[in-house]
């Protein structure tokens, strides 16, 4: 009796707590199931934002070349032994200031050999010409000597030179490159001993695709240069504004990219030959139409946009896009400042699906992109 007594309250416990436990289940589900319905309520509100219309400068970057605008190899026009050097790699060398000297003294004997043949040509020269005034010599023979002494001449003016090939000087200021012979070294004639670079003018190298190249000419001015911006390797803009001087004759036919040169004066030095870096070119768009890319969506190579029309309902519009900015895009086709357009969610909507939504001006977005220089 006892053990049936036990039974029977350890069994309304059990049912008690099977009770408590289904009420729960169904008070959470139903909790989770309004929590979920206002999350649907919540999700059919979009934002919805208007293209906006204003005189617009960006620019366009292009990956640059940077050269001295006067640099050579300095190279001997003799052959000997490298017998000095002046200079140190990295100097600054004046005009003039001499750099390397090869041993002269086969050069210099050579002089001294055609000074005296030069002396016996011309004591020659002068007795032929006394046997001709008193009619000794004929008239030929004086010629003759004087061709020896015109040869004379010419052949100790051929050794100096080659003398003063032996010193070899800087043709302009710059800096020297790396030396590539050692004091000592037997140089033979046309052998590459440096390199010297006019640091004070760089000519920056860069390549513009065709369509750009047609769009900058149709916007060029005749009687102004270019201004252009030079963004070195550390993402630092250089302090000195450059300008486009010249255009290259001939199109890449692999790239179909035309050469630029902007030219850039360098007073502190800062530049060097064979850099490298980005050249800024400014942009101007008068009245550009501005709208979010977020706002846009793909379809093979073309974008489109949802433009929501008086009853709240979406169409989707092709656009034509001018110019791409971080977040923005310049559009010159598909739409104006009056249309409406999806700003978010475009992947939970359909075409000619109607929509609630919440309107936010776009220009609060877009005064925050650095990117963007209004004028």
């Amino acid at each position: 009796m006892e053990y049936q007594v036990s039974f029977t309250i350890l069994n309304n416990l059990f049912m008690k707590r099977i009770v408590f436990i289904a009420a729960t289940i169904i008070a959470l589900t139903q909790h989770a199931c309004k929590h979920e319905d206002h999350e649907a309520t919540e999700s059919t509100t979009f934002i919805v934002t208007s293209p906006i219309q204003r005189d617009t400068s960006i620019f366009q970057e292009y990956v640059a070349q940077i050269h001295a605008a006067n640099h050579i190899e300095v190279r001997s026009q003799e052959k000997g032994y490298l017998d000095k050097i002046f200079i140190d790699e990295g100097q600054f060398v004046q005009k003039g200031q001499q750099l390397f000297k090869i041993m002269p003294a086969i050069y210099q004997a050579e002089v001294e050999k055609a000074t005296a043949e030069l002396a016996y040509a011309e004591v020659e020269y002068q007795n032929a010409k006394s046997l001709a005034d008193h009619n000794v010599v004929s008239m030929n023979e004086l010629a003759l000597a004087k061709a020896k002494l015109s040869k004379a001449k010419a052949e100790l003016q051929l050794a100096k030179t080659h003398l003063g090939f032996t010193e070899i000087r800087a043709p302009f200021s710059g800096i020297v490159g790396r030396l590539n012979k050692r004091l000592g070294s037997l140089i033979d004639e046309g052998e590459l001993l440096t390199t010297l670079s006019d640091n004070s003018k760089m000519w920056v190298y860069f390549n513009v695709p065709e369509v750009e190249y047609l769009d900058y000419m149709k916007k060029r001015t005749t009687n102004t240069l270019q201004k252009v911006w030079l963004q070195m390797a550390n993402k630092q803009i250089f302090e000195e504004q450059g300008v486009v001087e010249t255009i290259e004759s001939d199109f890449n036919n692999e790239t179909g990219n035309i050469a630029f040169r902007a030219t850039f004066a360098n007073p502190k030095r800062i530049l060097r030959h064979g850099e490298t870096g980005n050249i800024r070119l400014p942009v101007s768009f008068k009245g550009a139409t501005l709208i979010p890319q977020k706002a846009t969506y793909d379809v093979l190579d073309r974008k489109y946009v949802y433009v929501v029309d008086a009853n709240n309902t979406l169409h989707a519009r092709e656009i034509t896009v001018a110019m791409e900015m971080p977040h923005v895009y310049v559009v010159s086709a598909g739409l104006s400042s009056k249309d409406k357009i999806l700003a978010e969610g475009l992947g939970k909507v359909k075409n000619n699906e109607k929509i609630k939504y919440n309107f936010i001006p776009y220009e609060q977005e877009l005064e925050a992109l650095n990117s963007l220089h209004a004028e």
